[in-house]
């Protein structure tokens, strides 16, 4: 059980240093906004597989809470782009 939950978040480290890399290098807005929407994904993904091996429910809790706060940044993000976007006045 313990390979099984080191090659998951080995695995997920790796995805969230890739989608660091979109974040920073990303050539326009929805890219970089879509990089973040997927590194709170795996930090929620992260303590997930944290709170199974540690048997610390209370961490579903704060992934819970952080995945209703991403779900709102995104739409946030969306109802932006719908209304125009930055505008250089």
């Amino acid at each position: 059980m313990d390979a099984v939950i080191k090659l998951s978040l080995a695995l997920m480290g790796l995805a969230l240093c890739l989608a660091f890399v979109r974040l920073i290098k990303g050539p326009s807005l929805p890219d970089r906004v879509v990089a973040l929407e997927l590194f709170s994904t795996l930090i929620v993904g992260i303590i997930g597989v944290i709170s199974i091996h540690t048997d610390v429910a209370s961490f579903l809790d704060v992934t819970i809470v952080m995945a209703l706060m991403a779900f709102l940044a995104a739409i946030g993000f969306a109802r932006f782009l719908e209304r125009g976007g930055p505008r250089d006045d």
